[in-house]
């Protein structure tokens, strides 16, 4: 049996999103493109899925790694302006619970540290089965078909 380890859910922070919104630039430093939802896109501001006719951007991400050759970039919808963020960020994202993903642990230099799988049923279990080894700085979630990152978890402070 795995103990449950308390974690955080970390969406894309809002002082990026604001650069973002603001510049009209992604983290290659291309330019941000507009999109109408056609309904069923992955918000990572918010962490649910969009709804048609929001308006939406995308734009190329990194996620929060160290620097370093693991370091990448992929692309994110977001809403074009600033939205209340999720629900939560104290428990696996409500809207994506049973969607199957693959959690991606990292190590405090950056550097991929294992991962797993998860149908979306207990992702908590996975989660805490990844976080109880000590080289595991974080974890990306990821979609299992195209691999794009949807949102980070960490331990929470004790």
């Amino acid at each position: 049996m795995t103990t449950l380890i308390g974690f955080v859910v970390r969406p894309i922070s809002a002082d990026l999103l604001d650069t973002v919104r603001r510049n009209r630039r992604d983290a290659a430093d291309r330019p941000v493109e507009a999109a109408t939802a056609a309904g069923g896109e992955p918000l990572r501001c918010c962490l649910r899925d969009a709804t048609p006719g929001e308006e939406l951007l995308l734009f190329g991400y990194a996620p929060p790694v160290a620097a370093g050759a693991y370091r990448e970039i992929g692309p994110v919808f977001v809403h074009t302006l600033p939205c209340s963020g999720p629900e939560s960020i104290d428990s696996y994202p409500a809207a994506w619970r049973g969607r199957e993903q693959v959690l991606r642990a990292y190590d405090r230099q950056g550097r991929i540290h294992g991962g797993r799988r998860h149908t979306g049923g207990d992702p908590e279990s996975v989660i805490a089965e990844l976080l109880a080894d000590p080289a595991v700085r974080q974890l990306h979630s990821r979609n299992v078909v195209y691999g794009c990152y949807m949102f980070a978890v960490e331990r929470a402070e004790e």
